[in-house]
């Protein structure tokens, strides 16, 4: 793999990353705070916008490479600032615009890509509810205490069923799942995976 490759690698590796940024925390408005289900193709047209809105800033970063390119043209006096290029930048400057056009070229490319798409709904999934896993576990941690001592237990009781409904239950769904899975044997049927709507939250002290 040449530089140029890798560089463009790298740059699809850091605007994938912000792609999922985005969308976790699209997750976690929309989930959480408006208490709306969680469906992939729900958020997949959120993803793929993502997507192409970050390819577009690679190529207006290309586009604004060669315009660079264009006005250092020729000039061979000391510059005046940071971004004041001359002649011997031309080409630090055309790799660049290479280097945005191929990150650019590639983004787009993942966002008409339904299986990559997906990869990315269901990676920013996991990171959304990972988040709300961990804020939890943090605060049983910190409060320790029973829950008729603690002032702020009805207040958070919401919190803590949702976050049952949306980290634990779909999490030991998937574990029993790959446990159906990996079960080779014909004879033995794979127990029903568990659906929250069939478990009586109400009666759950969390």
């Amino acid at each position: 793999m040449g530089k140029t490759a890798e560089a463009i690698a790298e740059g699809v590796s850091i605007a994938s990353a912000a792609a999922r940024l985005a969308v976790r925390n699209h997750i976690l408005v929309e989930t959480i705070a408006h208490d709306a289900p969680f469906e992939v193709a729900t958020f997949a047209p959120f993803a793929h916008d993502t997507l192409i809105s970050l390819a577009e800033e690679q190529e207006a970063a290309a586009a604004l490479a060669k315009r660079q390119r264009k006005k250092a043209w020729g000039k061979f006096t000391d510059p005046d600032g940071t971004h004041d290029y001359r002649d011997r930048d031309m080409r630090n400057l055309r790799k660049r615009h290479r280097q945005y056009v191929g990150v650019a070229k590639e983004l787009r490319r993942i966002a008409e890509d339904p299986h990559a798409v997906r990869t990315l709904v269901e990676q920013s999934r996991d990171a959304a509810w990972g988040d709300v896993e961990a804020n939890l576990q943090r605060r049983l941690r910190v409060e320790g205490m029973r829950a008729d001592l603690d002032p702020d237990y009805d207040k958070m009781r919401a919190a803590r069923m949702q976050s049952l409904r949306l980290v634990d239950l779909p999490k030991l769904a998937a574990h029993r799942r790959r446990l159906a899975e990996e079960d080779a044997a014909p004879a033995v049927d794979a127990p029903p995976a568990p659906r929250a709507s069939g478990v009586d939250l109400t009666e759950l002290d969390v």
